[in-house]
């Protein structure tokens, strides 16, 4: 039988756990443990190890059985601790026996390295030239350790310590004596905490005398003794040392500076400048603008004058042949007042600088006084310089009459006869047109290719001999496009307008052959100078032939055409724009927003006949427009007139229901009440659109048939649900008739179907208001802006909801809050400039308005409130002309505009605003569409409803 005992009976293996492999977790309990008991001590343990390996013949080991590792080059053990954790980062860890095995295999290892060092050293130092041929064969067969030292000692020279930084300086400390220690200077005191310790003492307050108080209350006084010159003021001197503060100036000045930021804010599309920024510096002209700005001396600095003289003293001495440092430093002296001196330093610096006639030209400045030595400076300027047309200028302008300076210039061009700006000035010195006209014929021969010399004589020509002129001159200068418009500008003038087209066609074939055509855009300027000089005929031939220069028939003609007549239009030059779309319409004959932009034109800066005839034009061209036909009807004189351009637009429209619409307006207008409503009952059922429908209601309720309108909205919402001013219409009507809940049901259904319409909550909310429920108003205003996000109009509503009801705390966090979301609208902004913000925080938020929203015509017209209310009347109205520019659809600009105009404007610029209100007939606006869309006002003209929007806004 084998001793083996069974495996059941067998004692289990070191640290076994029971089911460790499926999961389990050995647990001891108390009864495992039995009584508890002290075990052995740490030294105990130590000893017995010692014990056990002292019979071994081994090394005392650890707890586990490792040895004790010696201890050796221990003096960088700081650098490998942590620093938080001197006791080791692992000092609370268990040690168990694959650490103690762990220490033991890398004891082994160093032990093992320790050995192959030694032994290597050993051979070194019997063979001391070895380690230089190791090294030389292999730079890593060094000792570990010398490499370590190096490297440690690198770094210490290349990062010392601050204590060996100051070795030196301290070791020098004990060669300084008593004597010396005693007198060092105190240290100052540089904190900020002391320092305003300090400045608080230094403005301390104390009680002023009665003398300095009397002397305040007298200062003020008007005094009517007769005092003499040079004794002391004692009642009314200023205050020398300033103490004075003026706080209306301070304000003005605020005020001031609020005013250049605001002006620049709204250029905002123009070119940023700000003053006495600018860097650039003419090299040519920075000395003769000191002319420009002539000091006297009682107003110069003596000290800055005499600094000046010492550095421009040092710049002759340096450079004495720099002819703009004699002219500096005369100046200078002119400015002290030293004429002489600045003569004299004039006359060594022509000395020195004989050929520079700006020296020249400041003598003869500075000697004017005495005309005879300004001529002898001159004789001898031009004999040392007798081809400078400068020096005989100045020459010519020291003579007093015409003959004298006729001669000087005659001279000069004997001298210079190639000289363009000398045939001038004689050509400028004749009474004569004839004497003229012999100069310029003079002038052209000596310079065939000066093309002022050839225009200014075809001016002086009669019309048949300019031609001549022109021709001669065309054939010296073919490359000349000026040449070519004067000649015909000449055909214009001599009413031959067939050739002036003939010529330019010519024109553009010749300089395209001699590659000498100019851009499009030159071209355009041209025919704009020609509209300004009066020269129609010639401007439209230079639009017709050259406006498509460059351009491919790829490129997007039509719209590049249109933003060129814009850009004429913007200038002024209306000419040039109807020529540009003349030539666009020639090419896009079909093209309706070109022959809109032309109508246009012509109602803004044409006639009522030039827009009449344009849009038949329009309309034959392009006769499924209905937009053209409309402002053709609206144009026309009488009824039966409108009536026959109505019925050709049916015909040419068939059902359209913009047609339709116009002529039951037209009807409706002349009071053809029957046959307007005739018409709708056709409408509805030929083009029933939902719009039909609105207008069918609008124009019951105008009659004020409330029963028709209201059965007609019922209807209409059973055809279209989701036509939201049906609902608005629907509840409007039963507000009309007093049935205010009928009416909150219509609109609380309405923005059930109709989310996403903002009139529609607006209306509901007014009604709850109106009904003195606020609560109920802010839940329909918090369900709408649910509903509607980020959308200003509700948060707008809300602010003043609550506003309305005296809770100014709550609508400015309101305001808070939308601001945040809708950090662009001008409307948020102008409702907490005007009704949040008291008056001395209206203009630096306007200007932080101005900053974040770009180009908002509200709150330009909320600016020009701010300083109307200021009496800053000339910017009020700059800000209302720009907020008109801006946007002239909305009414309530012009509202504002005319309110305004009634208090501080006069009578020729309030009918001058008038009539530009009308021509641009506003349909928005909030205080604007609610006046014009009250039924009792759909009758009423653009004047008559402006005159009550002017009654309602608020002051």
């Amino acid at each position: 039988m084998s001793g083996r005992q069974s495996f059941l009976n067998q004692a289990a293996p070191e640290n076994y756990v029971a089911g460790l492999g499926r999961g389990a977790t050995g647990f001891t309990t108390r009864s495992d443990l039995g009584p508890a008991r002290s075990g052995p001590s740490e030294d105990q343990i130590k000893d017995a190890l010692a014990k056990r390996a002292a019979q071994l013949g081994a090394a005392p080991p650890t707890a586990y059985g490792a040895t004790e590792k010696k201890e050796e080059n221990d003096e960088d053990d700081e650098r490998f601790q942590d620093p938080e954790n001197e006791v080791g980062l692992f000092a609370n860890g268990a040690y168990d026996r694959d650490d103690d095995e762990a220490d033991r295999i890398y004891q082994e290892v160093d032990e093992k390295m320790e050995k192959r060092r030694k032994h290597r050293s050993i051979w070194f130092i019997i063979f001391p030239g070895l380690n230089e041929q190791i090294t030389d064969l292999n730079p890593f067969a060094s000792s570990r350790e010398a490499r370590e030292a190096e490297d440690r000692r690198r770094h210490e020279a290349e990062n010392p310590k601050i204590q060996q930084q100051f070795a030196d300086l301290k070791r020098s400390l004990a060669s300084v004596s008593d004597e010396d220690w005693a007198n060092l200077p105190e240290v100052g005191d540089l904190t900020g905490k002391n320092r305003r310790t300090k400045q608080n003492l230094r403005q301390r307050f104390y009680a002023v005398p009665d003398s300095v108080i009397a002397g305040a209350r007298d200062s003020t006084q008007f005094d009517t003794n007769v005092q003499d010159e040079g004794a002391p003021n004692g009642s009314g001197a200023d205050n020398v040392d300033g103490t004075l503060t003026n706080f209306a100036d301070i304000g003005a000045a605020r005020d001031k500076v609020l005013q250049v930021r605001l002006d620049q804010a709204a250029q905002g599309s123009g070119t940023d400048s700000t003053v006495g920024t600018a860097t650039n510096i003419d090299p040519k002209g920075y000395l003769t603008s000191l002319s420009k700005s002539e000091i006297s001396s009682g107003q110069a600095e003596v000290g800055d004058i005499n600094r000046v003289r010492v550095l421009l003293e040092s710049v002759i001495k340096t450079n004495p042949k720099h002819a703009p440092g004699w002219i500096a430093a005369s100046r200078l002296e002119e400015v002290a007042g030293k004429m002489g001196k600045a003569r004299q330093l004039l006359t060594q610096g022509i000395e020195m600088c004989p050929n520079s006639e700006d020296i020249f030209l400041e003598a003869i400045r500075m000697s004017r006084e005495q005309i005879h030595n300004a001529k002898v400076i001159a004789a001898d300027a031009i004999k040392r310089n007798p081809n400078s047309v400068r020096l005989w200028e100045a020459a010519m302008e020291l003579e007093s009459d015409p003959v004298s300076k006729k001669r000087v210039v005659r001279k000069a061009l004997d001298i210079m006869p190639k000289s363009v700006a000398l045939w001038k000035l004689a050509v400028n010195l004749e009474a004569s047109e004839a004497d003229a006209r012999l100069l310029l014929a003079r002038a052209t021969e000596e310079i065939p290719l000066s093309e002022d010399l050839w225009l200014a004589l075809a001016r002086l020509e009669t019309p048949e001999n300019a031609q001549k002129v022109l021709n001669k001159a065309r054939q010296a200068l073919p490359k000349n496009h000026k040449i070519w418009i004067q000649a015909a500008r000449l055909q214009e003038q001599l009413g031959i307008n067939d050739r002036v087209a003939m010529l330019m066609k010519r024109a553009v074939q010749s300089l395209a052959r001699e590659s000498a055509m100019l851009k499009r855009e030159e071209w355009i300027a041209e025919a704009e100078q020609c509209e300004e000089e009066g020269a129609v005929l010639t401007c439209g031939a230079i639009i017709r032939e050259t406006l498509g220069y460059g351009l491919d028939e790829d490129d997007d003609r039509k719209e590049i055409f249109i933003e060129d007549a814009k850009a004429s239009v913007a200038k002024g030059r209306y000419e040039t724009a109807r020529a540009i779309l003349a030539t666009s319409l020639r090419i896009f004959v079909t093209s309706r927003k070109t022959w809109s932009q032309a109508a246009d034109l012509e109602r803004n800066y044409g006639t009522q006949d030039s827009e009449r005839t344009v849009l038949q034009k329009a309309v034959e061209a392009v006769p499924q427009a209905e937009g053209l036909w409309l402002r053709l009807a609206r144009l026309s004189g009488d009824l039966n007139d409108a009536r026959r351009v109505l019925a050709l637009a049916f015909n040419q429209n068939p059902n359209s229901e913009n047609i339709y619409l116009q002529a039951i307006a037209l009807e409706s207008s002349h009071h053809e009440i029957a046959k307007a409503r005739e018409l709708l009952a056709t409408a509805r059922q030929e083009a029933g659109t939902d719009r039909v429908w609105i207008k069918s209601v609008a124009f019951e309720r105008v009659q004020q048939n409330l029963t028709a309108a209201l059965d007609l909205v019922t209807q209409a919402l059973q055809l279209y649900p989701k036509a939201a001013k049906l609902w608005m219409q629907k509840g409007q009507i039963y507000e009309s008739l007093t049935k205010l809940p009928q009416a909150r049901e219509a609109y609380t259904t309405g923005t059930r179907a109709c989310p996403s319409s903002i009139p529609l909550w607006l209306l509901a909310s007014r009604l709850e208001e109106r009904l003195g429920i606020v609560v109920k108003a802010r839940s329909v205003l918090d369900r709408a802006r649910l509903a509607c996000p980020k959308n200003p109009t509700l948060w707008t509503e809300s602010v003043r909801v609550e506003r309305r009801a005296g809770n100014l705390p709550q609508a400015k966090i309101l305001m808070a809050k939308a601001l945040q979301e809708c950090p662009t609208s001008g409307l948020l902004w102008s409702e907490s400039i005007w009704h949040l913000e008291p008056r001395t925080h209206r203009k630096p938020r306007s200007l932080e308005a101005i900053k974040k929203v770009d180009n908002d015509p509200i709150l330009f017209v909320t600016v020009a409130r701010v300083f109307w209310a200021e009496r800053r009347l000339e910017k009020a109205a700059s800000w209302f002309e720009k907020a008109i520019l801006l946007d002239a659809d909305l009414g309530d600009t012009w509202g504002w505009y005319v309110r305004f105009l009634e208090q501080h404007g006069t009578q020729e610029k309030r009918a001058d605003v008038l009539a530009k209100c009308v021509l641009s007939e506003p349909r928005h606006g909030e205080v604007w569409a609610a006046v014009a869309k009250e039924p009792g006002n759909a009758e009423k003209g653009v004047e008559e409803v402006l005159g009550i929007v002017v009654g309602m806004l608020e002051a």
